[in-house]
């Protein structure tokens, strides 16, 4: 079968064998791919994968052994846990000692004409969400998990800095969920997505010593040093910086600031798929601004290249 495979080198192949279910596993044909920034970051040499990537997916269900599941369309949790652990047994199979990761850890990925998840991941695609939304519950599922750590209070003044793939899920979620809130970035066409969202936005150029310091929560989605020390300089003493994204500096961080204002960061990374179909459900989110362009998945080399460049938010792959 077709699949994109990391191998030393990223690979369209044609002869990738196609996978068998195991017991409570559903073999799943997606209907829709989209690529991500960590699908990019794998093949720098990311967690040290080998195998087929991918993991923001609408499919399919084509063999399984639950019958209510077959020939529906679904999107999966991503992490695979042991079920034995007590972080499985509190729901949080995300972080499992023992977890595999579709695309990224140890459990070939959906980019590929057949691949597998166990049943237990699976989510229905309500009727009345289209495939061009469903594909993105789970970047916007990890902007969601946000209101699952904290509560924003209406009074809180809040930031959103950084305007790529990331920053605009956030933006999109605060925005379904009537947040009000700022949104930093450098880019006038991607802040415009927040603008017609109805969210309020500045550019980085534009920050001034009005801003330092007043912010009480700040989501950090730039992944730079750079971003992280502008978004700790903004956020009020006592106050939440929410990394949103991993930033891989290992030296040069100033983290007095955070001892001297007494703040709380807090990391943030997948969440639960639920919530964001209800969404979707209720017509709340709209993702088509964020599509940049959608290709057949024979040129998904030329996706990945598209996915490189600045301008470009999401790049979708169509089976």
């Amino acid at each position: 079968m077709k699949a994109i495979v990391y191998d030393e080198e990223l690979k369209f192949v044609t002869d990738y064998k196609k996978p068998s279910i195991k017991p409570h596993e559903a073999l799943i044909k997606p209907l829709l791919l989209g690529i991500c920034n960590t699908d990019e970051e794998i093949t720098k040499g990311y967690m040290g994968y080998k195998g087929v990537l991918g993991h923001e997916f609408v499919g399919v269900v084509e063999e399984c052994d639950d019958k209510s599941f077959m020939g529906k369309r679904v999107v999966g949790e991503i992490n695979l846990g042991c079920k034995n652990c007590p972080e499985c047994s509190a729901g949080l199979e995300r972080h499992c000692k023992n977890r595999s990761t579709l695309g990224i850890f140890k459990k070939d990925g959906c980019f590929s004409e057949y691949f597998t998840l166990p049943v237990s991941n699976l989510l229905l695609v309500p009727e009345n969400v289209e495939d061009e939304t469903a594909v993105f519950v789970e970047p916007l599922a990890a902007a969601y998990e946000i209101f699952e750590q904290i509560q924003i209070k209406p009074k809180d003044k809040v930031a959103i800095l950084g305007d790529g793939k990331l920053g605009l899920c956030v933006s999109m979620i605060f925005s379904a969920l009537n947040v009000d809130y700022t949104h930093i970035g450098k880019h006038s066409k991607k802040l415009s997505i927040t603008k017609n969202l109805g969210g309020k936005i500045k550019f980085l150029s534009e920050i001034n010593e009005k801003d330092i310091k007043s912010y009480d929560i700040v989501v950090e989605a730039t992944g730079s040093t750079g971003g992280f020390e502008t978004s700790l300089s903004l956020v009020k003493p006592r106050g939440i910086l929410v990394l949103k994204s991993t930033i891989a500096a290992k030296e040069g961080l100033n983290l007095a600031q955070v001892v001297i204002d007494e703040i709380t960061i807090l990391g943030s990374r997948c969440g639960q798929f639920e919530p964001v179909l209800r969404l979707m459900e209720k017509g709340k989110i709209d993702t088509k601004p964020l599509i940049t362009k959608v290709l057949s998945f024979d040129e998904a080399l030329l996706g990945f290249e598209l996915n490189r460049k600045k301008e470009t938010i999401k790049i979708l792959l169509k089976p």
